[in-house]
């Protein structure tokens, strides 16, 4: 069974984009977009809503300058790679390879995905990880927090969810970004 896991990287008060929908404040540096790259690596299977999914839509075509870092170009390839399943009722279809548009959020759906896959399966966006969250799917939390507070916006954790997580690992990076890895446990 395959572990489906939340990666995120959000300001130090638990935001993802601020209130006007910024979050260039979270763009992360070559070292910190290196380590994302190992633990995107052996993902084989992505699963976004649609606002998350047009973020990411980015790497299927994302006309790299030739100054572009390594990270960067390394990330590309990873994203291309990778299966895609976005949940959207609003989309009327999908622009990017090895990916299939869902018109909704099935639990009982996803579970039997997850017992069906060997690679890991890694879900975006805070609605859609909620939603997992809340379903008990969610084995893996990596949580890049920035030194930056935003004040308001869209939140990484829904203010109603009660979830015990484990400390499994951490590091600080040189631009003062903390990673921490944590387990999901049902204690």
């Amino acid at each position: 069974m395959a572990a489906l896991s939340y990666t995120v990287i959000c300001s130090l008060d638990g935001y993802l984009a601020d209130a006007k929908g910024n979050f260039d404040w979270a763009a992360p540096d070559e070292q910190v977009h290196a380590f994302v790259n190992d633990l995107q690596r052996d993902v084989g299977t992505y699963l976004f809503g649609s606002r998350m999914y047009a973020t990411m839509a980015f790497w299927e075509n994302p006309h790299l300058r030739a100054d572009d870092s390594a990270a960067m170009r390394d990330f590309a390839a990873v994203w291309q790679h990778t299966d895609k399943i976005v949940y959207s009722a609003s989309l009327d279809r999908v622009t990017t390879a090895r990916t299939r548009l869902e018109r909704s959020f099935d639990s009982r759906a996803v579970r039997a995905l997850l017992a069906g896959l060997d690679s890991e399966v890694s879900i975006g966006g805070p609605t859609l990880a909620a939603a997992a969250l809340r379903a008990g799917l969610v084995t893996d939390c990596h949580v890049f927090q920035v030194p930056v507070t935003v004040g308001g916006g869209l939140r990484v954790w829904p203010l109603d969810l009660h979830t015990r997580l484990v400390l499994r690992a951490e590091r600080s990076f040189d631009d003062g970004v903390r990673y921490a890895h944590y387990c999901v446990t049902t204690e």
